[in-house]
């Protein structure tokens, strides 16, 4: 009984952070897309070296998000998007493992998301014929910025609430 209720919580806990990402990537729009992203949304990466658990709730909020966005490239922006956010925030994940101060941990984390845009700056370069390494620039700059400012956030609802579970 006590299993079924903690795995009912932990899909609970999912679905909220899959549905925030979702409303606060929509609420800034076309900040989220294109060449220059400022995608807040993405402070929730973070919520994955917390539980392995939100690796899947990022990755079906990505999946959603691009298939929603007015300005979204379609099938291959949700199958670049997730997919890229699926193997980057694991990656993400093993590779800071071992840091156990946290604001170091998120630091790091940051630098090798933010550079893990490459992926994105193909996307659009393949697609819409944008100059690679400027759109990786100025993705990994947006998605740097996004992740700085969403870093503090998370943070700081970590002193309050356990983000662990």
């Amino acid at each position: 009984m006590e299993q079924t209720k903690e795995r009912t919580h932990g899909l609970v806990r999912s679905a909220i952070v899959i549905a925030l990402y979702i409303a606060i990537t929509v609420l800034l729009g076309p900040l989220g897309n294109g060449a220059i992203q400022f995608r807040l949304s993405e402070m929730f990466n973070y919520l994955a070296l917390k539980n392995k658990r939100y690796i899947w709730a990022l990755t079906v909020a990505v999946a959603v998000s691009n298939y929603i966005m007015p300005n979204s490239l379609g099938v291959v922006d949700v199958v670049v998007g997730s997919l890229s956010t699926l193997i980057f925030v694991s990656l993400g994940r093993y590779v800071t493992r071992n840091i156990k101060n946290e604001t170091k941990r998120f630091f790091f984390f940051n630098l090798f998301f933010s550079f893990s845009m490459f992926t994105i700056a193909g996307e659009l370069h393949y697609m819409l014929d944008l100059p690679f390494f400027l759109t990786w620039l100025t993705c990994g700059l947006g998605e740097f910025i996004s992740l700085l400012i969403g870093g503090w956030v998370i943070q700081q609802i970590g002193k309050r609430v356990d983000l662990t579970k």
